[in-house]
């Protein structure tokens, strides 16, 4: 086992500079990471103190029973129920899967059983920040903290360190409380270093974000997760973190093994299918990928009827919905895709990122030539309450009616956008290229090539260097509109250009292999067009037989 002093003088990022890199760097991979975890991460500020839980206090407190495939995990607190021990274990095991509304209720139910765990009440003060219930939360976690004297001395450890964790997270500005939360994890692991649950909570600590929850993991993270596994080999959550972690990082292999375990060890938990999901789409297995996304809609949707929950009341459904279509629509099978798409498009959020994600669907409209229908959509977009939301709608407005050759009009959206842009921090502006898009388009459209041009390319730059599955996968449809749009207007150099990189971004995508046959048809080099059409066609063999491009279809 590495011991903490051992992590930080071997490379692994541990020291003071790679924590503070990633707290100001973190925004910009936030909109994909956050679409999946609807936390406090809210960055028109005064969201994140007065969030306030959506789903009702009757369903979090129902009784439930102990429950099979979850994965397996066990923390011993103080209590003489063993009942209530089982039940807090539950609750950890779907703390730790992001299931907050089981989570929460588990913990209740524990708490029935053993009205002074202060475990449980501890778990409840995450499970509500994950519930968006800020005020809540606090109560949970002063409750714990009233009911620390008589617990362990490895409990009480455990509360500090979430109340500086609840510190930093309602001023997540303050470096010093960021410095104090992760000077507290530290203490605790040199004083308990065989501990495995506090070097997941240092991995957490590393992220540089209090609400990443695992997800915003960089190379520094890695050695964490993996000593924690070292001292608790059947521990899916750090599997299910380090699959995450991973996934950033980009070694593609490694992250696909971890989310296979993390599925094994927990085959009735959606988000676990999921994860697999879109790993296995990534590694261009999206036959499969679909089948990993359709497993998690299917428990999805026995749970809600089972327990008596609305849908929209969970984050995951929407989210799994829109990885769900944009595998869909990699093989070609448009129909598919569009009745995903639209699906989730319908589902309310309740996050800015979330929302913001809903663009996907007239996004989808838009790739399919269906610029009124996603003209209407945008207005909803609009309206959000949240900036970033509405900065998207104005931009994909704009692109909607620049298609029907309304470029006044799409003017006019682009002020509009970037009056919206102005509300949103400068950092996580530079992840939302949709403004950028628009700009670059009008430009091209009035054969402005090299501004157009120029922008373009930024554009490409930004898009590509998000990470995380999510942000690939919605990438290559950005890829595949810039390609599109460089064909309408006759700028062929740029057509090639992004052709060339929809391939190098994913080689299984049969739509870069059509981009690239027809710049090379444009140049009159039949021969090349032959080979890429065909390559297409033999990439497209399971797409939407009549949707298929002429150019690829067999005689």
């Amino acid at each position: 086992m590495l011991t903490l002093q051992e992590i930080e003088s071997c490379g692994f990022g541990v020291p003071l500079w790679g924590a503070i890199r990633r707290m100001l760097s973190w925004v910009c991979c936030a909109v994909w990471i956050f679409a999946a975890l609807p936390a406090l991460a809210q960055h028109e500020r005064h969201e994140s103190k007065e969030a306030m839980g959506v789903v009702s206090r009757e369903l979090l407190q129902r009784p439930l029973a102990l429950r099979r495939g979850i994965g397996n995990v066990h923390e011993v607190v103080t209590t003489s129920s063993a009942g209530a021990q089982a039940y807090y274990d539950q609750g950890l095991a779907y703390l730790h899967s992001f299931v907050w509304i089981e989570a929460a209720r588990s913990f209740h139910q524990a708490l029935r059983l053993d009205p002074s765990l202060a475990m449980a009440y501890l778990g409840l003060s995450d499970a509500y920040v994950g519930l968006q219930d800020m005020p809540t939360a606090l109560a949970a976690f002063e409750k714990a903290r009233s009911l620390a004297a008589n617990a362990s001395e490895r409990e009480r450890t455990r509360t500090t360190i979430r109340a500086r964790q609840l510190d930093y997270l309602q001023d997540n500005d303050n470096l010093q409380k960021y410095f104090a939360y992760r000077k507290a994890l530290t203490d605790a692991l040199a004083a308990t270093p065989n501990d495995p649950w506090l070097w997941i909570l240092r991995g957490f600590a590393d992220e540089g974000t209090p609400t990443a929850h695992g997800q915003g993991g960089g190379v520094d993270t890695i050695a964490f997760y993996e000593t924690a596994l070292k001292l608790s080999p059947d521990n899916f959550a750090a599997h299910h973190y380090l699959a995450h972690t991973l996934e950033n990082q980009g070694p593609l292999k490694e992250a696909l093994e971890q989310s296979e375990i993390y599925v094994r060890m927990a085959p009735a938990i959606p988000h676990a299918h999921h994860m697999h999901g879109h790993d296995l789409r990534r590694a261009g297995q999206t036959e499969e990928a679909i089948q990993e996304f359709l497993k998690a809609e299917e428990l999805e949707n026995d749970y809600y009827r089972a327990e008596n929950i609305p849908p929209q009341l969970d984050w995951h459904h929407a989210h799994n919905l829109q990885l769900l279509g944009m595998s869909y629509e990699a093989l070609g099978q448009v129909k598919a895709a569009e009745a995903a798409y639209r699906k989730a498009f319908s589902l309310p959020a309740y996050t800015d990122f979330a929302d913001y994600n809903r663009k996907a669907w007239p996004e989808f409209l838009l790739d399919h030539d269906r610029a009124q229908e996603a003209l209407v959509a945008t207005q909803e977009l609009e309206n959000s309450r949240w900036a970033m939301t509405r900065f998207a709608g104005h931009a994909l407005a704009g692109r909607a009616l620049l298609a029907t050759n309304r470029v006044e009009d799409a003017k006019s959206e682009l002020s509009m956008a970037e009056r919206e842009s102005e509300q949103i921090s400068t950092s996580v502006l530079k992840s939302l290229v949709d403004g950028v898009l628009l700009r670059a388009e009008i430009l091209l459209r009035e054969k402005n090539w090299s501004e157009g041009n120029r922008l373009m390319e930024e554009a490409e730059k930004d898009i590509g260097a998000v990470p995380g599955p999510d942000a690939w996968s919605e990438a290559l449809f950005e890829f595949e509109y810039i390609a599109h749009l460089a064909r309408e207007v006759g700028d062929w150099e740029l057509a090639e250009h992004t052709a060339q990189k929809m391939i190098q971004h994913d080689p299984s995508y049969a739509g870069g292999y059509f981009a690239l046959g027809l710049v090379a048809e444009h140049q009159g080099d039949a021969p090349t067009a032959k080979q890429e059409f065909s390559t297409a066609e033999k990439l497209w063999s399971k797409a939407d037989a009549d949707l298929r491009p002429p150019q690829v279809r067999k005689p």
